[in-house]
């Protein structure tokens, strides 16, 4: 029986990004069910223009420069990578609502739900994690 990692997204920097998709796309290649519920500014993390100029917080900006000579993949290649894994990607309906966002600003095949549609899912998860 596979495990469920549970991933919350409310935060929408460089950082925050790696942080949840190094997590799921790790937990999903090790045969976990893994689901990421992106809210607030989370939701700039799957937004398709948002996620492809994340901010670096101020006074790390050298750390593009490692990511460059790490070879580590970008934001829009790790979200491809997790869409591959069958990383389940939820968009908070309330936060879009609130936000005045459309589906069709979002990557392909995301999922629109609130936080029931999460609590779902999260509810027997042996991992949960926030960003």
């Amino acid at each position: 029986m596979s495990k469920k990692v549970a991933i919350i997204a409310s935060n929408g920097g460089l950082f925050d990004a790696y942080k949840v998709f190094n997590i799921a796309t790790a937990a999903a290649a090790a045969d976990s069910k893994v689901a990421i519920f992106f809210t607030f500014e989370g939701l700039n993390l799957i937004h398709k223009q948002a996620y492809q100029q994340l901010p670096i917080p101020s006074g790390k900006e050298h750390f593009q420069e490692g990511f460059k000579q790490a070879n580590i993949p970008s934001i829009v290649e790790l979200v491809e990578v997790a869409q591959d894994m069958n990383v389940r990607l939820i968009a908070c309906q309330m936060t879009m609502d609130v936000m005045n966002l459309q589906k069709e600003e979002f990557v392909e095949n995301v999922e629109i739900g609130g936080a029931a549609t999460f609590l779902h899912f999260a509810q027997d998860a042996d991992v949960t994690l926030t960003f």
